[in-house]
């Protein structure tokens, strides 16, 4: 048996939605490293999402790239609807694609507000429904949603990212209710502040009650959260589901 047939995700195949760059980017890579056929995913940018693609196979992982805007219902059933045509299985997805702008409440109008949900939940919902039913065919899946510490800590001038953010935790804990019995998991990743380059959507990282004061000292970086998307998919992460884990260095406290 070779090396990559040992590995613990070897014959599964993972989606990872907004990974071009950051947690989805560094998230990618790892299931990629554990075995997995990974789909690289973004809206629009086809050379970030080759690049990552390529990143995984030059170590010797198999990836492939998809272009799809997930808050469009067809787009996302036929996002997953190739995946599933290529390579006869779905079993990992991870619900990272969002996009958390920055306005104060009076100033945020309904088609922004509707912008904000329309990627966080209905994003989320589109792929997770059109994913589900490959999961329970297999008796296998795991579901692994990114939220947001503003839902939890509140935050200044996000009120349309907190309230999506946390329609996610309810979102994780019903899939976790419906589908256990099929061996499908569910949790939540909520990163707390994570430093590096932030994408023109993603705004200046929020600003916290308390200066968003963390107790280690220092920003996390997207890999100290993609390390917990890892082990939810592993083995180790199969007892676990219907849970909200904060990965915030300290940030907020549950």
């Amino acid at each position: 048996m070779s090396s990559h047939q040992q590995k613990s995700l070897h014959g599964k195949v993972a989606l990872v939605t907004g990974s071009a760059r950051r947690i989805g980017r560094e998230s990618a890579l790892l299931l990629a490293s554990e075995g997995a056929h990974v789909v690289v995913h973004a809206k629009t940018s086809r050379d970030e999402i080759d690049a990552v693609a390529d990143e995984i196979r030059a170590v010797g992982g198999s990836a492939s790239t998809a272009l799809a805007d997930i808050t469009d219902e067809s787009q996302a059933q036929g996002l997953v609807d190739e995946i599933v045509a290529a390579h006869g299985r779905l079993d990992i997805l991870v619900n990272n694609a969002a996009i958390r702008r920055e306005t104060p409440f009076a100033q945020i109008s309904l088609a922004a507000w509707r912008e904000i949900n329309s990627v966080i939940v209905e994003g989320a919902f589109l792929v997770t429904r059109a994913a589900i039913p490959h999961m329970v065919r297999h008796g296998f899946g795991r579901i692994v949603t990114i939220g947001g510490v503003s839902a939890h800590s509140g935050v200044f001038h996000r009120v349309h990212v907190a309230t999506a953010k946390a329609a996610l935790v309810g979102f994780t804990k019903a899939l976790a209710v419906e589908f256990g019995e099929h061996g499908i998991t569910a949790n939540l990743v909520v990163p707390g502040r994570i430093g590096g380059n932030r994408s023109a959507t993603s705004g200046a990282g929020g600003a916290f009650p308390g200066g968003g004061h963390l107790l280690v000292g220092h920003e996390g970086e997207p890999r100290n959260v993609a390390e917990f998307v890892r082990i939810l998919a592993l083995p180790a992460g199969s007892f676990t589901s219907g849970q909200t884990i904060h990965v915030n260095g300290g940030m907020y406290l549950p």
